[in-house]
C-alpha cells in the first residue's frame, strides 16, 4: 500500500481512506483479509498504534470485522461496498464543485463544462 501523507488529516483516517479507494477499484475485496496491522505499519512506515486505530475505526464503521486468531477481513456486504462508493462520489464531487467555485465558475458554466466533457467522452468511447 502506498500512501502520500497530508499533515492536515490524521495519518488513520489516512489509511482509512486508502483502503476505501482500493475497495471502491476493486483492488480489496468483500471478504479479503487485510494485512497484519504489524505488516501494514512497516510497509507504509507509520507506528503500529495508528493502524490499530485505524482497524479500530474500521471495524466500528462496519466495513471490516476482526476474526480471533485468523485476522481482519474487509465484511462480507455488498451493501457497505455500495455505501463507500456513494460516499467516496460525494465527497469527490463536493472537492470539484468547490474547486471549481473557488477559481470563479458559476453554477451553469461547471454544468455546462461537465456536459461538454460527458458529450466528448462518449464519441471517444
Amino acid at each position: 500500500m502506498k500512501i502520500d501523507f497530508n499533515a492536515s488529516k490524521p495519518i488513520y483516517e489516512q489509511v482509512i481512506d486508502e483502503i476505501k479507494k482500493q475497495i471502491a477499484r476493486g483492488e480489496i475485496r468483500p471478504g479479503d483479509k487485510l494485512p497484519s496491522q504489524r505488516e501494514l505499519a512497516k510497509d507504509i512506515q507509520v507506528n503500529p498504534n495508528t493502524i490499530q486505530r485505524a482497524y479500530r475505526e474500521m471495524e466500528i464503521l462496519d466495513l471490516v470485522e476482526t476474526k480471533r486468531g485468523r485476522g481482519t477481513f474487509i465484511k462480507d456486504d455488498d451493501k457497505v461496498i455500495k455505501e463507500i462508493n456513494k460516499q467516496m462520489a460525494h465527497t469527490a464531487v463536493q472537492k470539484f464543485i468547490d474547486e471549481m467555485v473557488s477559481i470563479g465558475f458559476e453554477k451553469e458554466e461547471i454544468v455546462e463544462l461537465l456536459t461538454k466533457e460527458f458529450e466528448r467522452r462518449i464519441k471517444n468511447d
